[in-house]
């Protein structure tokens, strides 16, 4: 640690008197800043330097501290622009070039907030293709992580256009989001996204606003000792370097050239696990191996595979040649295929599967088919498959697992969060929970905190905060169960009890086969209506209808809600879905009910004396069709907590 310190101490001294004036990354070419509000200018130069803004046909000034630090504000403005920006010092003069004054977002959370509209192309294709919105901007942070102190800076940013090629890094979200508050008051609306996929929300809070919960404080003290991670990390590669290394004899024998001869091979279907086709827990590399006929007509052009999703890391060959790899189990595979690939005829497709546990092979449900133009040959049906090496079963109690830094509490908000803190900004959209769902209770007092916690660094104590609740995800049971996922939504729920917070319900929008779902443009334009309600104070429909009170009533339970819009109603005219009922022995089963106002009224002939009742409260719930009129989808709920 002394050395750590030592070290930082002599790079701020060197920077110290060497310093150049030098602006944040997010003051630059591009910006989007707040409206309506103070704005805080900052960067670094030299002590006692004289810095200098000018911007609008005025001069602002300041001087730079001792410790090289300066920061000055300039009043509020109106929504406009473009404008140019001059900040300069006796040596030297920066100008930032095309500034707009609108709205600007925080956006943040974990992959769900990351997906970029690139990787659903094919959903949004007709979005990217047409996207020509200047006035929407984003700043995308890139990951970075920091254990020891809050960053003042980034390495590395720029502000880019939703236009053209583009749009195609915006988060998908976000992008929906801002095109909806753009479209409806014409102003420039910035996104700067800070996200990072599969990480916990206690690496997004700061130090000082960690809520008191067993270990995590502790660990934030431990991993201030740089040296230990280094060791550890350092001991954990050197065991899994000891570890005998599987031989692969589809790599040794060359199982994806043309030239290959295949014998012993066995029919599978694709898509499908292999576990659920005769294969008992295979941990291990999988080889796939189909003849595809294609037609002339696809000769000669470009082309692009889809190969759904596959369990857990994968390579594509085609004719020999490689197409693609993916290293883990989410992404969608899609993968891009050269014109001189693929021959009229007989071609084959090989692909190299390898699964470290569960079930491997191919996702069900999702587009398996290899396309070019109008041209489309499908890819699903009976393959051949050979295992090429079986990852043998080992424990080690001595073994040492590394640690990994994006996870850790406090390290993604020192370097991803701190930087922008004095950039103003009009609210926050946050993404994230299902890193948390092993623990879902603690986020219970660990979102609150976040929003405490990022709230007090921006000095705005009502700041909007808008979130997303999870939306469905994993298998489809039948029966009333217990769930992770509905105890995470509930912690989730609870954080509305904080001032000025919106919830944007998603229950509707997963996929059971995909921790990603597709349709990530409802989830945004739902975010937008918040910030409509919460953000610009409008008359407007923001919520899906919220369980407000229970009573127990001759053998039945009636429920009310607020947040009914225009009524009450189930979205495909059919019966509640996923409603459940128990008594006080909470053997929940299968409810019936009806709809009587703001009320719902439930109960079944089985349950003689019910006590509570449960709705969507599953991982992912089967048919979740509880809307207002305005189409807004209910928050799962349980009364029995």
């Amino acid at each position: 640690m002394k050395k750590v310190f030592f070290l930082l101490f002599f790079v701020s001294f060197y920077l110290k008197i060497n310093a150049q004036l030098r602006l944040p990354k997010l003051v630059s070419d591009g910006m989007i800043l707040q409206r309506q509000t103070p704005l805080k200018l900052w960067g670094w130069d030299s002590e006692g330097a004289k810095i200098q803004v000018k911007f609008q046909n005025k001069i602002y000034k300041t001087v730079a501290s001792k410790t090289g630090n300066w920061q000055l504000t300039l009043p509020a403005f109106e929504a406009g622009g473009p404008y140019q920006m001059e900040v300069s010092d006796a040596k030297t003069k920066i100008t930032i070039n095309d500034v707009l004054i609108g709205d600007v977002w925080f956006c943040s959370g974990q992959s769900n907030m990351v997906h970029q509209l690139n990787i659903h192309d094919v959903t949004y294709a007709k979005e990217i293709a047409e996207a020509n919105f200047p006035q929407i901007r984003q700043f995308w942070v890139p990951t970075l992580t920091n254990t020891l102190l809050a960053q003042e800076d980034i390495p590395s940013g720029q502000w880019k256009k939703a236009v053209g090629e583009e749009v195609r890094p915006f988060s998908a979200v976000a992008y929906f989001f801002a095109k909806k508050l753009h479209q409806k008051y014409q102003i420039p609306i910035g996104i700067i996204n800070a996200s990072v996929g599969g990480t916990p929300i206690e690496a997004w809070i700061s130090e000082e606003g960690l809520p008191e919960i067993p270990n995590i404080k502790e660990l934030v003290n431990k991993n201030k000792d740089t040296a230990r991670i280094n060791e550890t990390n350092r001991k954990s590669l050197e065991y899994s370097r000891s570890l005998p290394q599987p031989i692969d004899e589809g790599m040794t024998g060359k199982w994806y050239e043309t030239t290959y001869v295949p014998k012993n091979w066995k029919n599978i279907n694709v898509p499908g696990y292999w576990e659920d086709q005769g294969i008992r827990n295979l941990d291990g590399i999988v080889w796939y191996r189909k003849e595809v006929n294609i037609p002339a007509s696809m000769i000669g052009k470009k082309a692009k595979v889809f190969l759904g999703r596959i369990v857990d890391a994968d390579e594509l060959y085609i004719n020999g040649k490689r197409v693609g790899s993916t290293g883990y189990m989410y992404p969608q595979r899609r993968y891009a295929v050269a014109s001189d690939i693929l021959k009229e005829g007989v071609n084959t497709f090989v692909v190299r599967v390898t699964n470290n546990g569960g079930k491997g092979g191919f996702v069900p449900d999702k587009p398996y088919c290899i396309f070019s133009g109008k041209d489309t040959v499908d890819l699903k049906g009976t393959w051949q498959y050979k295992v090429g090496a079986v990852f043998k079963r080992q424990f080690n109690p001595n073994a040492i697992s590394s640690i990994n830094l994006q996870n850790q509490p406090t390290a993604l908000y020192n370097a991803m969060v701190a930087h922008a803190i004095p950039y103003p900004i009009k609210g926050i959209c946050w993404y994230q929970g299902e890193s948390n769902a092993g623990k879902p209770e603690e986020y219970a007092q660990l979102l609150p905190a976040l929003i405490k916690d990022w709230r007090q660094k921006w000095n705005n104590t009502s700041l909007p905060f808008l979130y997303v609740q999870l939306p469905g995800f994993m298998d489809y049971d039948y029966l009333p169960s217990e769930s992770s996922w509905a105890v995470l939504r509930e912690s989730q729920a609870k954080a509305l009890s904080v001032p000025n917070t919106a919830m944007t319900v998603a229950i509707d929008l997963g996929e059971w086969n995909d921790i990603h779902p597709d349709n990530k443009k409802d989830v945004g334009e739902r975010l937008a209506l918040s910030a409509l309600k919460l953000a610009y104070h409008e008359n407007v429909i923001h919520s899906g209808p919220s369980l407000l009170s229970s009573e127990i009533k001759d053998q039945q339970i009636i429920l009310t809600f607020d947040n009914i819009g225009s009524g009450l109603k189930t979205k495909d005219g059919e019966p509640i879905g996923d409603l459940a009922i128990a008594g006080t022995d909470k053997k929940f089963v299968w409810a019936k009910s009806k709809i009587e106002g703001n009320k719902i009224i439930v109960w079944d002939e089985g349950v003689s004396n019910p006590k509570f009742v449960r709705y969507a409260w599953s991982d992912n719930p089967i048919n979740p069709n509880l809307v207002n009129a305005e189409g807004l989808p209910a928050s799962p709920f349980r009364t029995d907590n």
